[in-house]
């Protein structure tokens, strides 16, 4: 159950969709605008509190792009970004997206030690599970099962978001309630700490 529970820091939704179904060429046509904010090809955001949408997998990526479409994920920075696309385009765009290099971030060599033990191992004493369980060692995460790719991520996002399970502002997804229950155990020195060694892993 351990393992489990660890694979949805990012509230991976279960949105049907069939692994492949999207087209990278087509995506790439329409990602111009995602780039404004995300980067070229998604790897370089304009602010660290935004997400690296490459290379994340393109399930996950097309179930945060349903949800965010469905307000049932609010990000108010998206707010109209999505809107008259079809579920073909959001298919798309998460193919190009999924294809591209994510990078990798230098993690605060202060907080290196601390990080990997969270990432790695968890903390059995107040009951949080390694996220290296579901999200592979390396941070490459799952694509068949929807979890995504970590390692590379801005700090500054992953904390944002675990903050917000935390808090409960987060909460759209099948698996919310999992996450919410999982940061509630997290300490603000555990999220700084994990978040940072994620960001530098690969």
């Amino acid at each position: 159950m351990k393992k489990l529970i660890a694979g949805f820091v990012f509230g991976v939704g279960l949105t049907a969709m069939a692994h492949g179904a999207g087209d990278p060429e087509a995506g790439k046509q329409s990602a111009a605008a995602c780039q404004a904010c995300h980067g070229q090809g998604g790897a370089k955001p304009i602010m660290g509190v935004y997400p690296k949408i490459s290379g994340l997998g393109e399930r996950y990526l097309y179930d945060q792009l349903v949800a965010i479409q469905e307000n049932a994920r609010a990000v108010p920075e998206m707010t109209g970004q999505l809107d008259g696309k079809s579920k073909q385009d959001l298919e798309d765009l998460a193919a190009y997206f999924a294809k591209q290099d994510i990078g990798v971030n230098q993690a605060d060599p202060e907080l290196v030690k601390k990080g990997a033990a969270v990432y790695r191992g968890g903390n059995m004493a107040s009951g949080v599970p390694a996220c290296a369980g579901c999200h592979n060692p390396q941070g490459k995460g799952n694509e068949p099962a929807g979890y995504p790719h970590l390692g590379g991520q801005n700090a500054e996002y992953l904390a944002k978001q675990l903050n917000a399970y935390r808090d409960g502002t987060r909460a759209n997804g099948a698996n919310a309630a999992i996450m919410m229950d999982v940061a509630s155990r997290l300490t603000d020195a555990e999220i700084e700490a994990v978040a940072s060694y994620i960001s530098g892993l690969n």
